[in-house]
Formats: C-alpha cells, structure tokens, sequence
C-alpha cells in the first residue's frame, strides 16, 4: 500500500472533519481487499491509534479445532506515517502471499495484548468453478442507519461470495472522516471477510468543490492491486477470478482529466486484448448509458464503450444516478446495469435501452457465474426478485440474454 507524498496529503487537511471518532491500539476499520490473483493471495487492511507504530497479521488454514491458532504464521505490516497532526491514526497493511485455491483460512491482526477476532475468507477456486459475487451501487448518505440494511441483506442471502464490488460514492465526503466510519461499522465483519473491489465514484472526490483528487483516506484504507496505469494506482486495475476478468476503471477521472481519460482509454485496450478469461466484467461509477436525460457522461461514452463493444465484454456495472436500469443498447454488446444501494434517491427518464427500471427503492444484487451462464439477479432490500436475466455464451456469436421476470 503506497500513499501520496506529505505535500499531495496536506492539501485537503481543511477537508476533514474535526471531531474524528476516538481511536485505541486495538484494530478496527478491519477490510479484505481483492489482489490481482485472489487465489493466491489476499490483502488486509487496518486502522489503530498512532502510537501504535507497526503491527502484525496472523494467518492460518482454518479448521473446526481452535489449536490451529498455534500454527498460524506471524507476518509483519506496512504501517503509515500519522497522516495529519489533528488525526491521531495509523494505517496498517499485508498481503497474504502463497495461498492455496478454494481454501478457508482464518486470520487476524494487530500486536501484544491488543488483537483483533478471528476472521475467516475462502481463497478464490480455479477457473471453471462456479461462484458467486455482490454488485452495489452507491451507499453514500445515511450510512450505519440505512445503508446498513442493503449490505447486510446482501451478505445473508451469499455468505460464500468471492467479492463485494462497490461501484462508487462509498461515502458523501471523500475526506470526511466520520462518513468513513459508519461505512466500515455498516459492513462490519463483512467487510473483513469477503474481498473488496473498490471503485471510486465522483463523491470519492471532494465534493462539491472537486479537489482533483481522490480522498485522503482511498489508499490508506484499502489495499488494492496495482497493476493499473501509473498516478492511478489501486482506483484503476484488474483481478482475474475462477475465470472471470473483473476491471476497475476511475471514471472520475475519465470525465474531468483529459490525460488520465487516454491512458485509462489505452491501458484498457492493452488489458482486454490480453484477456484470456472466458467471461470480463467492467465496474465503474459513472453509467455509459444514463437512467437521466440531463446526466449523460460524454467521455464515458465516446471513449470507453467503443472498446467494450469491440472486445466484447459482457456485464458493465455502474452507479451514480440512485436509479436502477438494466439493458443493452440496441440489443448489442454488454449489458449495462445501473443500480444503487443506499437511500439517496432519483427518478428514471425512460429510454429505449432499458429492459428493467426502478426507481425509489435500495438494490443489491447478487450474481453467480456457472460454466457458460451467468445468473443475474437483482433484489430490493426487503429480499424481493426486482429483475432476474441469463446470459449464456454463445462463441463466435453474440451472448444469449433471456429475461426472467417480465419488465
């Protein structure tokens, strides 16, 4: 986990809030994060009081017996400088390197008499095998009180999901700290058991005034790959999981930064025509097709859909426009899903490329790849089907879209 220099982070201390949560030795902030081999390895991250000046992680293959504690091996983390004078906090971090496949293992973190619980995840399989992933839009307001509940549900109805992708504006307030902390006590444990794949929304960003650039907290807090372009490290990057190329792009960045916009633009087509997995899947927080007449993302659209539509990727999940859409445009290419999972709430402007809207309730979904279909199916938070598809491969020709609840 690399941070900004000391000056880059100095610029947005009059962003944060100024009564920060009080901090102790003992971890908390505790997140899973994906790797760009997941199968391999798995990365954590975590938080404790500045004084607190290194830390450890432990890790072991779990089993019913509790002795496996005594053959866990002790690693120990990268830790932060204290990130500001006003906020008396530490970052820690490790990636656990040279794990089996498909296997359980328990872990926790911290150092003397100051550990965290024991926290369980499963390694990802092998490609080919089933599994299934959680899809979110944007949390972003009414966090620990209402987001709660979409994260929650989502994690009861797939426990054994291989990731969670959060598909923009985790939080309001990039750098507000106190946002930050309802969003890690919603997830709670969840967060420090399925993998992460983050991707960074507008909000991620300080907004409204835009700082140009992302929050403060993004890369202390999380710990993502980094095998994206350079000066977009671990908001731009790809994993390959059990088959599945999953891509993260910073469409914050594509629409205000005309640099950025062509070397995400050219990074992207390198990533796709390298691709060997037998399914890709594209997140990112600004929708290529808008449930909104007034919200269209030009750049977006103009430089990034042409190489989705050439390379044939087959789910794009976005966020952004606090509605729900799903659809292909002209029945081609991807299908694009527009959802959100928090309570800030739009209307949906109606177009020809919806199959499936909704507007003014909370989603998650869950979808699960098996062999040569991927099963998609989307939940409003009181655990009812709001849209259910197939998408079945079909090579050489395009994807097979069966809908399984009527528009």
């Amino acid at each position: 986990m690399n941070i900004y220099s000391a000056g880059r982070w100095l610029l947005a201390t009059c962003f944060l809030i100024q009564h920060a949560s009080a901090q102790q030795a003992r971890p908390d902030r505790i997140v899973l994060n994906v790797t760009a081999d997941p199968a391999h390895s798995a990365a954590v991250t975590w938080r404790t009081d500045a004084a607190t000046d290194s830390s450890y992680a432990e890790i072991a293959p779990a089993t019913p017996n509790p002795a496996f504690t005594g053959k866990a091996q002790r690693l120990p983390a990268a830790t932060t400088a204290k990130l500001f004078d006003s906020l008396d906090v530490r970052y820690h971090s490790i990636v656990f390197e040279n794990l089996q496949p498909d296997t359980e293992y328990a872990y926790r973190v911290g150092k003397g008499d100051d550990w965290s619980e024991w926290f369980e995840f499963r390694t990802a399989g092998l490609p080919g095998q089933p599994f299934s992933f959680i899809y979110l839009g944007d949390a972003q307001t009414n966090l620990l009180s209402l987001w709660s509940r979409a994260i929650r549900k989502a994690w009861a109805a797939a426990p054994d999901a291989r990731l969670i992708i959060h598909a923009g504006d985790l939080v309001n307030r990039g750098n507000n700290y106190n946002e930050w902390q309802q969003w890690f006590e919603a997830g709670s444990f969840i967060h420090a058991s399925v993998p992460g794949l983050m991707t960074p929304g507008n909000h991620e960003y300080h907004y409204p005034n835009d700082s140009g650039q992302v929050s403060v907290f993004w890369r202390p807090q999380f710990t993502l790959p980094e095998n994206g372009p350079e000066g977009l490290e671990e908001t731009c990057y790809y994993t390959d999981v059990q088959g599945v190329r999953f891509i993260s792009l910073n469409s914050q960045e594509i629409e205000i930064n005309e640099r950025l916009l062509h070397l995400q633009r050219d990074w992207l087509e390198k990533v796709l025509k390298e691709n060997k997995s037998r399914w890709t899947i594209v997140t990112f927080h600004h929708p290529v097709l808008s449930t909104k007449k007034n919200r269209d993302n030009k750049f977006v659209r103009e430089h990034i859909k042409p190489l989705l539509d050439k390379y044939g990727v087959d789910l794009v999940l976005t966020g952004h426009d606090h509605t729900y859409a799903r659809g292909r445009d002209g029945n081609q290419g991807p299908v694009y899903a527009v959802s959100v999972s928090g309570p800030k709430m739009y209307e949906v402007d109606p177009a020809p490329w919806m199959a499936k809207t909704g507007s003014h309730q909370q989603f998650y979904q869950v979808i699960r790849v098996d062999g040569n279909t991927i099963h998609y199916p989307s939940y409003t938070v009181d655990g009812q089907v709001h849209d259910a598809f197939q998408l079945r491969e079909q090579p050489g020709r395009q994807n097979a879209l069966t809908n399984l609840k009527k528009p």
